[in-house]
């Protein structure tokens, strides 16, 4: 994640340092969405929505075969600013409320996916051709830092945003939050999305165009691209599901396992709680999505961004739950989109309070679907989120091996989160 330096420096730049002549303005998401339409060739209609895509097949012939045939863009080329107005609209304001009288953030989630693709598109964008022959789509969310605990429900929201970082087939895209009250703009959040170009049939990467460089601001969020990259793959070859703990990790889980034995029975199998402590298997929460096309994204699946609500509401309502108070969150961390959730999949939710640590809950989402024919799962995402109480809560105590990976694993995400919050 930025340091304060680095971070301050890509605020500035999305927010004041983008002239506002080249800026792709919105007035509202329907705007981002209706682009995003027009971009690709889809339609709203559920069965001229198939039809279109059928026929970017055609596209391909429009595709770079090498980066070095694509000019070079700038961050500005991408920069795009789109507005929420919740003051002005109550009827919009309806459908991002929440019964605590805030905003619902798994909303903002979906709104976030939207101009994530938007940006990385403005990126890629040829004037020559009607529609872009690439399938950009969602890789990862490398990370959502909160700036504010209260997102108001009656103020205009602001999203601005640009390409911080490309590589040959991949961009990262950085984006700023803020709402207006009392005046003026305040922080509410910043994100950082990774996305993938592929063809137009969405089957094999596609190349996209390099990044220019124009000033040492630039040059410095570009460079915080590739440690942020750089971090991804050490973490991903550290990952718990390719190699052991670490020593300190390996005794930390040892330590737990004595303080739950049961003394009187010198017994391994034999456990007992310690005071103010509860069971993983008694800190989970499960759900269900049937996957209807009203949920489609512009590439007729599922839309990411609505995987990114369920999983956070079925997060915070574990959280909630455990917790028995209602939690704020924190950040957002690590989520990997696996493979694409087909429209009619049966989609799977499983929650997990996985680690605590005084007022702060890490919760683990996992989310697979189901072939109701052949009875096979299949992962499809991995959501982190880290949220905190106003109250000390319990701590939660793996039993087995694979629960004692989920605890070390959400250590390791906690960690990250206070560390780039620090």
């Amino acid at each position: 994640m930025f340091s304060p330096r680095v971070l301050k420096s890509a605020s500035s730049l999305m927010c004041r340092g983008v002239s506002t002549g080249q800026m792709w303005k919105a007035a509202d998401m329907a705007e981002v969405r209706n682009r995003l339409r027009e971009i690709v060739g889809a339609s709203t209609n559920w069965k001229d929505h198939q039809q279109a895509l059928a026929e970017r097949t055609s596209l391909s012939q429009y595709l770079a075969q090498s980066q070095d045939e694509l000019p070079a863009k700038t961050m500005k080329d991408s920069a795009v600013e789109a507005h929420l107005p919740l003051g002005s609209q109550p009827t919009l304001r309806e459908k991002y409320l929440n019964y605590h009288n805030s905003v619902r953030f798994g909303r903002i989630l979906e709104d976030l996916d939207s101009l994530a693709v938007l940006i990385c598109y403005s990126h890629t964008w040829n004037k020559e051709l009607k529609r872009s022959p690439l399938s950009i789509v969602t890789a990862l969310v490398d990370k959502i830092d909160m700036r504010k605990n209260i997102i108001y429900p009656d103020c205009d929201i602001k999203f601005t945003g640009h390409v911080t970082w490309v590589g040959k087939t991949s961009i990262e895209a950085k984006m700023h939050v803020s709402q207006y009250h009392d005046g003026a703009y305040t922080d509410v959040l910043d994100a950082t999305f990774v996305m993938v170009a592929r063809d137009p049939e969405n089957e094999r990467a596609a190349f996209i165009n390099p990044l220019k460089l124009e000033s040492p601001e630039e040059k410095a969020i570009f460079q915080q691209g590739e440690i942020n990259k750089t971090r991804r793959v050490e973490l991903s070859t550290a990952s718990l599901l390719k190699v052991a703990p670490a020593a300190e990790e390996r005794t930390l889980i040892h330590n737990l396992f004595l303080n739950t034995l049961d003394t009187r029975t010198v017994s391994f199998r034999s456990r007992i709680l310690s005071t103010n402590s509860v069971w993983m298997e008694d800190a989970k929460m499960k759900g269900l999505e049937i996957c209807h096309p009203q949920e489609r994204n512009i590439f007729n699946r599922i839309f990411g961004g609505f995987l990114m609500r369920k999983a956070y509401e079925l997060g915070w309502a574990n959280a909630c739950a455990f917790a028995g108070c209602r939690p704020t969150l924190v950040a957002v961390d690590d989520i990997i989109f696996r493979k694409p959730v087909e429209i009619g999949s049966l989609l799977l939710l499983s929650s997990q309070v996985c680690y605590t640590e005084g007022m702060h809950i890490q919760v683990r989402v996992h989310t697979e679907v189901l072939d109701p024919l052949t009875r096979q799962h299949s992962t499809t995402n991995v959501f982190h989120f880290t949220f905190c109480v106003e109250k000390d809560i319990p701590a939660v105590v793996p039993q087995s091996y694979g629960e004692s990976m989920l605890y070390l694993d959400g250590k390791r995400h906690f960690d990250e989160t206070m560390r780039s919050q620090g």
